[in-house]
């Protein structure tokens, strides 16, 4: 917790807002996208789709394969909690449906749906598009897959497999949209990073989950921006994006969202 306090204090230092921003591309994607405050008929949905979680007080078996939780001692977990402490916000979920509906990405890979209260940001912020959502643990996965049921989330194809095995299987990778969440090591997500990069385009959006979870995680995450393939990466303190334009100059955004 002390950490987490002291890199969102130092964030808080380094951060701008839209007005210190002079590429013409991240200052519309701020703009347009980051500070839109206008109300989408989604929201509601997403909030419902949240609270419908909060009201399931059973409890589930999970299977971790991660860094494991600052929060849960226990595999047996409450899915309310889960929600609550777990998963993505409400505000996060809303800015996430922006970043999609923003760029509307035809394909879309999450690594990790835990619940699936991201994965339901990415449906609803382009329902045509393909959405593939992993996850490792059968129980949470089957509340997600159950989840995207109830609220006619048609367009998410949901796999229970490990992130590696899932990998190795699948011979073509082309997503437009990438949403790691899936494991907060650092040597995992430089492997994912370093796995995922033939598949870039110019066009490719990927961002990372809690990059400043630990003091391995702002490792990994300074060891991406440096990688010469990546053009214009955004610090927003919860989430980096990485963007591959070649036509941008190389340069790093610490943003306020």
């Amino acid at each position: 917790m002390l950490f987490q306090i002291k890199t969102y204090l130092q964030f808080l230092w380094h951060s701008k807002n839209e007005h210190a921003v002079h590429s013409p591309f991240v200052f519309t994607l701020i703009t347009k996208c980051f500070y839109d405050t206008k109300t989408k008929p989604e929201y509601p949905i997403l909030k419902k789709y949240r609270n419908s979680l909060l009201k399931k007080h059973n409890t589930i078996e999970v299977t971790d394969f991660g860094a494991g939780s600052k929060v849960f001692k226990s595999s047996t977990r409450e899915i309310s909690k889960i929600a609550k402490t777990a998963g993505i916000s409400l505000k996060r979920a809303e800015l996430l449906f922006r970043i999609v509906n923003y760029f509307q990405p035809e394909n879309i890979l999450e690594i990790g749906t835990s619940l699936g209260l991201a994965t339901s940001a990415l449906s609803l912020g382009n329902l045509n598009a393909k959405i593939t959502t992993l996850e490792g643990c059968p129980e949470t996965a089957k509340i997600a897959q159950t989840q995207f049921i109830q609220f006619a989330l048609t367009n998410i194809n949901s796999e229970v497999t490990s992130f590696n095995a899932y990998f190795r299987k699948c011979q073509t990778l082309n997503f437009k949209l990438i949403y790691f969440d899936g494991n907060h090591q650092k040597q995992a997500t430089l492997d994912y990073f370093k796995f995922l990069l033939p598949t870039i385009t110019n066009e490719t959006v990927w961002i990372f989950d809690d990059i400043h979870w630990s003091s391995e995680m702002e490792e990994s995450w300074e060891i991406i921006k440096k990688h010469p393939a990546v053009t214009v990466t955004i610090d927003t303190f919860q989430w980096g994006l990485v963007f591959f334009r070649k036509e941008q100059p190389k340069e790093h955004f610490t943003i306020r969202v």
